[in-house]
C-alpha cells in the first residue's frame, strides 16, 4: 500500500526512487491550482494572474464568482509517496483550463505517466475536453470530483461516472482539492491506474520475458 504523510513526505528512505510526470488538467475554476498547491511538499510554482474586463464573457464564471485570478501557463509542484523499498516521486503540472490555452497541452503533458481530469458537478461538461484529450491519446487517466462546500448538489461516484459515461476502468474518485490528504488520496489512485494500465501494455516484440 502506498503511504502519504502531509507532515514528513520524505519520512522513509527508498532504494529505489521512480520519478513519474503527472497532469492535472480541467475546466475554467474546477480547483487545479488549489490541489497542486495543497498536495505540493515543495512551494508550488503558479502562473496567476488577474481576471479581468477583457474576459468578461469568455471566462464563465457560474459558482465561482469570487475568483479573481487564472492560471495563464502552468501550475508546477513535487510530492513524494513511499511503499515498501519503493519511492515515488511525482511532479505535477496544471494546465490552464481556457479553450484559449489549450494549444499548450501538447508541451505540458509531453511524457505524463497520468493524468487527474478535475470535475465540478455543476458544470461537468467542462470537463469533457480534457477527457477527450486523454483518451485519444491513451494516457491513463483519474477523475477527481472536487467537492465545493457552497454546491447544493450531491453525487455519487457512479453518478458521475454514468452522466460522463466513462468506462468501469477509469477511476472516479470525489475529493476536496484544498485538502492535502484527499488530494493525496485521488494521486495514489492514478499511481495505481497508471502502473496497472504499463503492465497490461503488450511488451515489445523480442523483449526478454
Amino acid at each position: 500500500m502506498l503511504g502519504y504523510d502531509a507532515s514528513s513526505p520524505r519520512q522513509a528512505e527508498a532504494t529505489a526512487v521512480t520519478v513519474l510526470k503527472i497532469v492535472i488538467m480541467g475546466g475554467f475554476g474546477v480547483g487545479k491550482t488549489t490541489m497542486v498547491g495543497s498536495v505540493s511538499e515543495i512551494g508550488p510554482l503558479t502562473t496567476e494572474a488577474p481576471l479581468t474586463y477583457a474576459s468578461a464573457g469568455t471566462d464563465d464564471l457560474a459558482g465561482v464568482e469570487g475568483k479573481t485570478t487564472t492560471t495563464v501557463g502552468l501550475d508546477y509542484g513535487k510530492v513524494t509517496f513511499t511503499s515498501g523499498g519503493a519511492k515515488f516521486e511525482l511532479y505535477l503540472f496544471g494546465t490552464p483550463g481556457q479553450e484559449r490555452y489549450w494549444f499548450s497541452w501538447d508541451d505540458l503533458v509531453l511524457g505524463a505517466a497520468g493524468a487527474v481530469v478535475l470535475a465540478d458537478t455543476r458544470k461537468l461538461a467542462d470537463a469533457f475536453p480534457a477527457l477527450d484529450y486523454f483518451e485519444r491519446r491513451q494516457v491513463p487517466f483519474v477523475v477527481g470530483v472536487n467537492s465545493f462546500a457552497d454546491s447544493p448538489y450531491t453525487y455519487t461516484a457512479e453518478d458521475v461516472r454514468q452522466a460522463m459515461t466513462l468506462p468501469d476502468a477509469v477511476p472516479v474518485v470525489p475529493f476536496d482539492a484544498r485538502d492535502a490528504n484527499s488530494s493525496a488520496h485521488v494521486l495514489i489512485t492514478l499511481i495505481a491506474t497508471a502502473l496497472d494500465a504499463a503492465r497490461s501494455r503488450p511488451a515489445p516484440r523480442g523483449a526478454p520475458l
